[in-house]
């Protein structure tokens, strides 16, 4: 009975899934009303829970732990109060963008409560303490004007950091990513991205001039440097690639962008050559299955779970992803692939993709030039470490050891990216609160123009019967008679006497007035 529940299970999974993924993309449609936008958000949420529900139904058959229900009650209430949460403190956020963050959130949960529920149950305290942060920073990030004078200390703050960690760092699989204060594992990086992303558009923001692209690659060159003697290569080239999209959308110059590519390039030959941590990452990628006792162990696998959960995957506890190194962390999308299957693991790299067009999106309608390097810096960043974490697992790219964002296991790279979306929230409150001033001001113009047509449509139509009763007073003769609209406008009578000639014109006698 509990294997045909979990077969079963699966296809409704995928199913599930599968229709959130098509309402993300269908939300984005501009040609969809507001009120139909609302249904199709409150279907995804809809969706969310009886997904959530199936999976942690399955776990709990499978396992018989009493502990996995109130767990995911913990996980509704937490899921529940962040949505209301919003919609109540930030009326016009984004939706699709609290969706997306929930979806992804609870697929973590479901697959680390799998993989280790002791590290689910920690996963989520960090959640729960990260979310309660991260709530105030769409109210604060829009109002706060000084992020923008703050360049050299975000240049400091980062580079120190930084520093920091390459000489007191602890090592992690050969390199220096983290340290521990008061038991609390930190890895810095993590949160030096965003800073660097500040100091970025902060350095663009006040010129595009030579010197000043100088001065800002010699900084962002020394954040590389570091990150590389540290050996967190995942890291080293998501600053670099962040670096040359904000550069080349500030400054317009292909050449720029052209050229730092070049060096990004001639870099990698260079470190590999110089980091044996290189070379085992490449020929692990290169032929894992010849050195699979070895270097190609992690990747090996990887590739043996994808396959074996094909297009429908073998059902939640049926595979055997802990068998993966390091699963938790920088492989959970072969386990996503393994026991949810190739469409459920399609649908979320879509979902994912969604979030960064979402971030694009308010990146290109925001008419400051500041935070639109900062939305614009971020989504590279989110995007860009997707495209890392997932092609490193599926063997498109040598594996990097950059984790999958809200979904994969660790406090640092979970708090980071929510508060990369809190800051994207902040800014599209700030592009509606835009919109909606600029209605205020529009709508008082148009009422203004359509009260000045009625005016002049009275005044013609008034000028237009004084004219017809004058014709008709003279064209009668009428002596010393006014017309019959002048008499009731109350005009007063025109001063002077009637003189004593008249004159005949075409036949009718006009009196001459003095």
């Amino acid at each position: 009975m509990l294997h045909l529940i979990t077969e079963l299970s699966k296809y409704t999974m995928i199913i599930l899934f599968a229709l959130y993924t098509w309402q993300c993309f269908s939300a984005l449609n501009k040609k969809v009303d507001l009120e139909e936008q609302a249904w199709k958000f409150k279907k995804q949420v809809m969706y969310m829970y009886l997904f959530h529900l199936n999976a942690y139904g399955v776990l709990y058959l499978s396992t018989k732990n009493q502990d996995l229900l109130k767990f995911y009650l913990e996980q509704v209430v937490f899921f529940l109060t962040v949505q209301v949460c919003y919609r109540i403190f930030y009326k016009r956020v984004s939706k699709l963008i609290v969706n997306n963050m929930c979806m992804l959130m609870c697929i973590g949960f479901v697959v680390l409560t799998r993989l280790s529920y002791k590290h689910a149950v920690k996963q989520f305290v960090i959640a729960v303490i990260s979310m309660a942060i991260t709530m105030l920073i769409p109210f604060f990030i829009s109002r706060w004007k000084f992020v923008r004078s703050l360049t050299w200390m975000y240049a400091l703050a980062g580079i120190t950091m930084l520093g920091v960690v390459a000489v007191l760092g602890a090592v992690s699989h050969g390199a220096k990513l983290s340290f521990s204060v008061a038991g609390v594992t930190i890895q810095p990086s993590e949160f030096i991205k965003i800073i660097f992303v500040f100091f970025v558009a902060s350095m663009f923001y006040e010129s595009t001039e030579f010197i000043q692209v100088v001065k800002a690659t010699v900084v962002a060159a020394m954040h590389v440097v570091i990150l590389v003697l540290s050996r967190d290569l995942g890291a080293a080239l998501i600053f670099f690639i962040a670096y040359l999209v904000m550069l080349y959308v500030a400054t317009r110059k292909l050449y720029y962008f052209a050229g730092g590519l070049l060096c990004g390039a001639a870099a990698s030959v260079v470190a590999y050559y110089l980091f044996n941590h290189v070379r085992v990452r490449v020929v692990a990628w290169q032929d894992p299955l010849a050195v699979f006792e070895r270097e190609g162990n992690q990747i090996s696998n990887s590739l043996f779970a994808i396959g074996t959960g094909g297009w429908f995957g073998m059902g939640l506890n049926q595979g055997m992803p802990y068998k993966i190194p390091e699963v938790k962390q920088d492989f959970i999308f072969s386990a996503v692939a393994e026991e949810l299957g190739g469409i459920f693991a399609i649908c979320l790299i879509l979902v994912c993709v969604s979030c960064f067009l979402m971030f694009l999106n308010i990146a290109m309608q925001i008419k400051d030039f500041f935070y639109k390097l900062v939305a614009l810096g971020l989504g590279t960043i989110y995007g860009f470490q997707i495209f890392l974490s997932i092609g490193g697992d599926i063997k498109f790219i040598p594996s990097t050891g950059v984790t999958l964002p809200l979904v994969s296991y660790g406090g640092s790279s979970l708090l980071s990216t929510l508060i990369i979306f809190a800051i994207i929230q902040g800014l599209y409150l700030m592009r509606e609160r835009g919109e909606e001033e600029m209605e205020i001001i529009e709508k008082p113009k148009k009422k203004k123009k359509k009260q000045t047509g009625r005016r002049l449509d009275e005044v013609e139509e008034e000028i237009f019967q004084e004219s017809k009763e004058i014709g008709a007073w003279v064209s009668k003769n009428l002596d010393g008679e006014e017309p019959e609209s002048s008499r009731k406008s109350g005009k007063k009578k025109r001063k002077g006497r009637i003189s004593s000639h008249e004159e005949t014109i075409h036949g009718t006698k006009v009196q001459d007035f003095d």
